[in-house]
């Protein structure tokens, strides 16, 4: 793995592309201080050009390198949380290229969990861009597979570290305004950042700025797919003769929709998340007419999945 290692820096250092594992999902990384590197991300994503990055460090140590007028609250949860799936949105400092922050003043920076995507950055001694490691908008890679059927040749190298034990992008809090806000739910909850930072987080607003991950439409199967009650899901399914469905469910299948493709994950929702991705992925190869994924329970806990599921369920032109 050290050779490994050693390739993937050395690709970096090139101006290359690499893609590697975090806890949450797989990244699609390049060197943060060069913006042809940078651009290569967009061009290999289909990504848009205000469309942010996140910059992964090593470290909460290398904060200061790439953001200013750092408050408190940031070294709090860089404290509680780092390594970890939190993205903290700060003031970019100058050294940070528009390309990787959309043309914005601030710029979002985490550390992650993963064993390898440590040991990369601590090898390649800087900051790395990475979104994640598939075609814009589409489902996010939970495993080194899923991003060679998403990006093939567009990536350099791929780090397999195997499936990401979160499954979900990170939480997203924005603290370049003096008021912490929350931008994308994630691995770390509400009631978890609320509890480190004395207040509730606000839900962004229009005067928020632009972060990775929080398009309207994003995270989506190519099979059209429609987000519905349990009711609703046994009600289209028992009366689609013709048409072939598949269902993503935490219920399990009734009696007697033994014709329909049904995936049933974990009544729990980090469980459920940890699998979310995988399980899209893989009804999502079996070229059905449409996809029913049954509505999550409206309760803090199902926020970072529900999120996911509206999304992916939003439909919009992304070719």
């Amino acid at each position: 793995m050290t050779h490994t290692i050693d390739k993937a820096v050395a690709i970096l250092r090139a101006g290359g592309l690499v893609a590697f594992p975090t806890e949450t999902v797989y990244g699609l990384g390049a060197d943060t201080g060069n913006p042809e590197a940078v651009r290569k991300i967009f061009a290999a994503k289909g990504r848009p050009a205000e469309h942010p990055l996140i910059v992964h460090l090593a470290s909460a140590k290398h904060l200061s390198e790439w953001a200013i007028e750092i408050p408190a609250s940031a070294y709090e949860l860089a404290a509680a949380f780092w390594p970890g799936p939190l993205t903290i949105i700060l003031k970019r400092a100058r050294r940070v290229p528009d390309a990787v922050t959309g043309g914005q003043a601030t710029v979002g920076l985490r550390v992650p969990a993963h064993p390898l995507a440590l040991r990369l950055l601590r090898a390649f001694k800087g900051g790395l861009a990475a979104p994640s490691a598939n075609r814009f908008g589409r489902l996010s890679p939970t495993t080194a597979e899923h991003v060679r059927q998403e990006l093939g040749e567009r990536v350099d190298l791929i780090l397999d570290g195997g499936p990401c034990p979160v499954g979900l992008e990170s939480t997203i809090v924005d603290l370049s305004s003096g008021r912490p806000r929350l931008l994308r739910p994630g691995g770390v909850t509400v009631a978890q950042l609320s509890e480190v930072l004395g207040v509730v987080p606000e839900l962004g607003g229009r005067d928020a700025p632009r972060a990775s991950g929080t398009m309207k439409s994003h995270y989506a199967p190519h099979t059209p797919a429609r987000l519905l009650g349990l009711g609703d899901i046994i009600g289209l399914s028992q009366g689609a003769a013709s048409a072939r469905l598949a269902v993503l469910a935490y219920h399990p299948q009734p009696v007697g929709l033994a014709s329909v493709v049904w995936r049933t994950l974990s009544a729990e929702p980090a469980a459920y998340g940890r699998r979310l991705y995988a399980a899209l992925h893989e009804l999502d190869a079996l070229g059905c007419d449409e996809l029913l994924i049954e509505a999550v329970p409206d309760e803090p806990a199902w926020l970072a999945v529900a999120d996911r599921l509206r999304r992916a369920t939003t439909r919009a032109k992304r070719e």
